[in-house]
Protein backbone atom coordinates (compact mmCIF):
# COMPACT_ATOMS: atom_id res chain seq x y z
CA UNK A 1 0.00 0.00 0.00
CA UNK A 2 1.28 3.26 -0.70
CA UNK A 3 -0.21 7.11 -0.81
CA UNK A 4 -1.04 7.73 -4.15
CA UNK A 5 -0.73 11.23 -4.70
CA UNK A 6 -0.27 14.94 -3.42
CA UNK A 7 1.94 15.97 -0.90
CA UNK A 8 2.66 12.59 0.77
CA UNK A 9 2.62 10.97 -2.73
CA UNK A 10 4.96 7.34 -2.65
CA UNK A 11 4.97 7.08 1.12
CA UNK A 12 4.75 3.63 1.55
CA UNK A 13 2.14 2.61 4.11
CA UNK A 14 1.99 -0.49 6.83
CA UNK A 15 -0.57 -3.46 6.75
CA UNK A 16 -2.64 -4.65 9.87
CA UNK A 17 -1.70 -8.06 9.86
CA UNK A 18 -4.57 -10.38 10.56
CA UNK A 19 -7.81 -10.45 8.95
CA UNK A 20 -9.27 -8.19 11.29
CA UNK A 21 -8.96 -4.95 8.82
CA UNK A 22 -9.72 -5.21 4.95
CA UNK A 23 -7.63 -2.48 3.38
CA UNK A 24 -8.50 -0.99 0.58
CA UNK A 25 -6.38 -1.63 -2.91
CA UNK A 26 -4.49 0.82 -4.15
CA UNK A 27 -6.58 0.08 -7.75
CA UNK A 28 -9.80 1.01 -5.61
CA UNK A 29 -8.13 3.96 -3.64
CA UNK A 30 -7.23 5.68 -6.47
CA UNK A 31 -11.21 5.00 -8.05
CA UNK A 32 -12.44 6.50 -5.24
CA UNK A 33 -10.06 9.50 -5.22
CA UNK A 34 -11.14 10.09 -8.54
CA UNK A 35 -14.38 10.83 -7.55
CA UNK A 36 -13.48 12.62 -4.51
CA UNK A 37 -11.43 15.17 -6.27
CA UNK A 38 -13.65 17.97 -6.18
CA UNK A 39 -14.48 17.46 -2.85
CA UNK A 40 -10.54 17.97 -1.45
CA UNK A 41 -10.32 21.51 -0.98
CA UNK A 42 -9.57 21.88 2.70
CA UNK A 43 -11.71 20.87 5.83
CA UNK A 44 -12.19 18.28 8.58
CA UNK A 45 -12.29 14.32 7.73
CA UNK A 46 -13.44 11.58 9.41
CA UNK A 47 -12.33 7.94 9.18
CA UNK A 48 -14.71 6.25 11.40
CA UNK A 49 -13.31 2.86 10.90
CA UNK A 50 -9.54 3.18 10.21
CA UNK A 51 -7.71 0.53 9.82
CA UNK A 52 -4.57 1.60 8.40
CA UNK A 53 -5.42 5.07 8.50
CA UNK A 54 -4.85 4.66 4.15
CA UNK A 55 -7.70 6.55 3.00
CA UNK A 56 -7.42 9.64 5.80
CA UNK A 57 -2.95 10.24 4.72
CA UNK A 58 -4.62 10.12 1.42
CA UNK A 59 -7.03 12.26 1.84
CA UNK A 60 -4.80 14.94 3.42
CA UNK A 61 -2.15 14.42 0.97
CA UNK A 62 -4.35 15.92 -1.68
CA UNK A 63 -5.77 18.84 -0.04
CA UNK A 64 -7.76 18.10 3.37
CA UNK A 65 -6.73 20.39 6.37
CA UNK A 66 -6.86 17.55 9.19
CA UNK A 67 -8.12 14.05 9.44
CA UNK A 68 -9.06 11.88 12.86
CA UNK A 69 -9.43 8.54 12.67
CA UNK A 70 -10.72 5.98 14.38
CA UNK A 71 -10.54 1.95 15.51
CA UNK A 72 -11.37 0.03 18.32
CA UNK A 73 -8.17 -2.12 17.88
CA UNK A 74 -5.27 -1.67 19.25
CA UNK A 75 -3.10 -3.38 16.24
CA UNK A 76 -5.16 -0.87 14.28
CA UNK A 77 -4.02 2.13 16.14
CA UNK A 78 -0.66 0.87 15.91
CA UNK A 79 -0.76 0.64 12.78
CA UNK A 80 -2.15 3.75 11.86
CA UNK A 81 0.08 5.85 14.19
CA UNK A 82 3.15 4.48 12.35
CA UNK A 83 1.53 5.43 8.67
CA UNK A 84 1.14 8.84 10.13
CA UNK A 85 4.56 9.20 11.22
CA UNK A 86 6.16 8.43 7.84
CA UNK A 87 3.87 11.86 6.70
CA UNK A 88 6.07 14.07 9.01
CA UNK A 89 2.75 15.95 9.19
CA UNK A 90 1.60 14.04 12.54
CA UNK A 91 -0.24 17.44 13.77
CA UNK A 92 -2.51 16.96 10.95
CA UNK A 93 -4.05 13.94 12.24
CA UNK A 94 -5.67 12.69 15.56
CA UNK A 95 -5.82 9.03 16.08
CA UNK A 96 -8.86 7.71 18.54
CA UNK A 97 -8.80 4.21 19.91
CA UNK A 98 -12.62 3.69 20.62
CA UNK A 99 -15.62 2.00 18.79
CA UNK A 100 -17.46 3.92 16.44
CA UNK A 101 -20.53 4.71 18.00
CA UNK A 102 -18.39 5.97 21.15
CA UNK A 103 -16.27 8.05 19.14
CA UNK A 104 -19.67 9.40 17.62
CA UNK A 105 -20.80 10.80 21.14
CA UNK A 106 -17.72 11.91 22.26
CA UNK A 107 -17.38 14.59 18.71
CA UNK A 108 -21.21 15.47 19.69
CA UNK A 109 -19.99 16.42 23.19
CA UNK A 110 -17.36 18.57 21.37
CA UNK A 111 -19.55 19.75 18.82
CA UNK A 112 -16.96 19.03 16.30
CA UNK A 113 -18.41 18.84 12.67
CA UNK A 114 -16.97 17.18 9.16
CA UNK A 115 -16.81 17.60 5.62
CA UNK A 116 -15.66 14.13 4.91
CA UNK A 117 -16.37 11.53 5.92
CA UNK A 118 -14.95 7.76 5.55
CA UNK A 119 -17.25 4.50 6.55
CA UNK A 120 -15.68 1.38 5.56
CA UNK A 121 -16.81 -0.98 8.68
CA UNK A 122 -16.65 -4.79 8.52
CA UNK A 123 -18.67 -5.82 5.93
CA UNK A 124 -20.79 -8.36 8.04
CA UNK A 125 -21.77 -5.45 10.58
CA UNK A 126 -23.35 -3.44 7.84
CA UNK A 127 -23.42 -0.10 9.98
CA UNK A 128 -23.25 2.41 7.51
CA UNK A 129 -27.11 3.33 7.33
CA UNK A 130 -27.10 3.65 10.84
CA UNK A 131 -23.69 5.92 10.92
CA UNK A 132 -24.66 7.99 8.81
CA UNK A 133 -28.30 8.77 10.30
CA UNK A 134 -26.19 8.95 14.23
CA UNK A 135 -24.09 11.64 12.10
CA UNK A 136 -26.62 13.47 10.92
CA UNK A 137 -29.26 13.59 14.04
CA UNK A 138 -26.04 14.43 16.67
CA UNK A 139 -25.16 17.39 13.94
CA UNK A 140 -21.82 16.01 13.40
CA UNK A 141 -21.90 17.02 9.22
CA UNK A 142 -21.34 20.64 8.12
CA UNK A 143 -23.72 21.56 5.13
CA UNK A 144 -22.62 19.51 2.13
CA UNK A 145 -20.54 17.17 3.57
CA UNK A 146 -19.42 14.05 1.66
CA UNK A 147 -19.80 10.69 2.74
CA UNK A 148 -17.59 7.81 1.13
CA UNK A 149 -19.22 4.78 1.82
CA UNK A 150 -17.50 1.14 1.09
CA UNK A 151 -19.57 -1.81 1.10
CA UNK A 152 -19.16 -5.37 -0.58
CA UNK A 153 -22.05 -5.95 -3.01
CA UNK A 154 -24.73 -7.66 -0.40
CA UNK A 155 -24.80 -5.06 1.78
CA UNK A 156 -28.43 -3.25 2.79
CA UNK A 157 -27.28 0.50 1.35
CA UNK A 158 -29.47 3.42 2.40
CA UNK A 159 -30.67 5.11 -0.58
CA UNK A 160 -31.16 8.59 -1.08
CA UNK A 161 -33.40 10.53 1.12
CA UNK A 162 -33.92 13.90 2.22
CA UNK A 163 -30.93 14.34 4.33
CA UNK A 164 -28.31 12.58 1.96
CA UNK A 165 -28.04 12.21 -1.97
CA UNK A 166 -26.37 9.46 -4.07
CA UNK A 167 -23.63 11.41 -5.73
CA UNK A 168 -21.81 8.36 -7.53
CA UNK A 169 -21.89 4.59 -7.06
CA UNK A 170 -19.50 2.52 -8.44
CA UNK A 171 -19.14 -1.33 -8.22
CA UNK A 172 -15.03 -2.72 -8.47
CA UNK A 173 -15.59 -6.83 -8.27
CA UNK A 174 -17.20 -7.13 -5.00
CA UNK A 175 -16.56 -4.31 -3.79
CA UNK A 176 -19.65 -1.07 -3.81
CA UNK A 177 -18.35 2.34 -3.29
CA UNK A 178 -20.80 4.92 -2.98
CA UNK A 179 -20.96 9.04 -2.79
CA UNK A 180 -23.02 10.59 -0.60
CA UNK A 181 -23.48 14.35 0.06
CA UNK A 182 -25.50 15.50 3.51
CA UNK A 183 -28.31 17.88 2.21
CA UNK A 184 -28.94 18.88 6.35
Amino acid sequence: MRVISGNFRGTRLEAVSGDKTRPTTDKVKEAMFSMLMPYLDEGEVLDLYGGTGGLSIEAVSRGMTHATLVDRQFQAIKVMSENVKKTHHENQFTILKAPAQQALSKFATENKQFDLVFLDPPYAKETIASDMSKMAEMGLLNTDAVILAESNDAANLPEADKKFRIIQQKHYGITVVTIYQYEG
